[in-house]
Parts: structure tokens; C-alpha cells; sequence
């Protein structure tokens, strides 16, 4: 019998199944046998390509982080650092908008990803080729991340119910309008993390003020 054109699994075809299985019912929704059964293969084939479930959701991570443009820290790059920034952190809310469920293990931070190791290779790069010190470049890293990733965990409009008898005024004065907020979630969600963004890289514009910094040229 003639050998099949493709092969019948792949690490993408694995990575593909798992991400598309975490979008619709998250994280704890992976398993090697639920993949296998998915993917219409017996469990242990799955192990000539991953050594374990963890392997396979790192994989699946990486595949979001390389989806992060990273165009904007290119040292032929005009953007300045601030710039480079703003870019940088609507390319990833928006790649994790796309698969929300991954968010709690992108938050962990990269490990030994590939695609990862390269969006924090980045950042830090451009930050000390800019003049930041490495310690303050490190900390700009980090609390990007921490900003994005903690933007893109939940919805705060979605926390507020549509029953406008759910708040009332007699405990809650402010809450007036708050049944109406759910109906307008991507306005708020939207509005406050481009408030939140300008407000972190207006503070940190104000620090790089004080630094004096003179710009690496390797």
C-alpha cells in the first residue's frame, strides 16, 4: 500500500487541535487523550512529537507570542523608544485578545519558548540601545507585561450585571449606570487600556527625562 502524501500527525497538526481545543473550552479542556481522540490517532503517537501535555500547551503558547510584530524594536527602525512601545503592546493585547484562555500561562512569562524569548529579547534590546540602564530596561519589560497581560485576564465592563435593579442607590450612590456597562464592553475595555498605556508611557518618558541617557550604538 502506497504511503500517504502527509503524514498523518505533526507537531503543527498537535499544536493546531490543542489551540483550537483551548479557545473553546480552555486550559484544563487539554489532555493527550482528548487531542488524540480529536486529532483521530492513538495517545501515544502524540509522544514521538511532545514528551508531555505541558510541552504541548507551551507549544501552543509560543504559537501566540509568534504572532507579537516585533518590526517596531529593529535597529533600522525610526521608531523611537516610546513609539516602539505603544506598537509593541497593541500587537500583543491584540494576539491575545484572539485566544484569551492562553493568557494565564503566557502571564507566567516565556521559560524556554522560542517565539517568547524573542518578544522579551526584543524589548529589552531596543530599551538599552535607547539608553536605558539594563536594570531599568528589565523593569520596562516586565511591567509592559504585566500591563498587557493583566488588560487582556478580564473583561471590566463584564463584571457588572444587565439588571438595573442589581445596584441599589441607597448602597451604591455611583452605580447608577452601572447595568449598562456589559453593553458596552469593547468601548470601556478599549478606552481604558489606551488610558492606562499613555498614562505608563507618559511616567516613563518622565523618568527617561531625568536619566540623561546617552543612546547605544553597537
Amino acid at each position: 500500500m502506497a504511503r500517504p502524501r502527509k503524514p498523518l500527525l505533526s507537531r503543527d497538526r498537535i499544536v493546531g487541535a490543542a489551540s483550537a481545543l483551548v479557545d473553546a473550552e480552555g486550559l484544563e479542556a487539554v489532555s493527550t487523550r482528548r487531542l488524540a481522540a480529536e486529532l483521530g490517532v492513538s495517545g501515544p503517537s502524540l509522544y514521538n512529537h511532545f514528551r508531555n501535555k505541558d510541552e504541548i500547551l507551551d507549544a501552543v503558547a509560543d504559537a501566540v507570542s509568534a504572532k507579537v510584530d516585533l518590526s517596531m524594536f529593529d535597529e533600522c527602525d525610526a521608531r523611537d523608544w516610546r513609539t516602539a512601545l505603544h506598537d509593541w503592546a497593541l500587537s500583543y493585547r491584540a494576539a491575545l485578545a484572539d485566544h484569551p484562555h492562553l493568557v494565564p500561562l503566557l502571564a507566567r512569562g516565556p521559560g524556554r519558548r522560542p517565539a517568547g524569548l524573542k518578544v522579551a529579547d526584543a524589548v529589552f534590546g531596543a530599551m538599552v540601545r535607547a539608553g536605558w540602564p539594563p536594570a531599568q530596561a528589565t523593569y520596562i519589560g516586565a511591567l509592559m507585561r504585566y500591563f498587557i497581560t493583566g488588560s487582556a485576564l478580564g473583561s471590566f465592563a463584564r463584571g457588572f450585571v444587565k439588571d438595573e435593579t442589581a445596584y441599589d442607590p441607597a448602597d451604591y450612590p455611583h452605580l447608577g449606570q452601572a447595568h449598562l456597562l456589559a453593553d458596552r464592553q469593547e468601548q470601556i475595555d478599549e478606552g481604558a487600556f489606551a488610558t492606562g498605556l499613555r498614562a505608563l508611557l507618559d511616567g516613563l518618558e518622565a523618568q527617561y527625562a531625568t536619566l540623561r541617557p546617552t543612546p547605544h550604538h553597537p
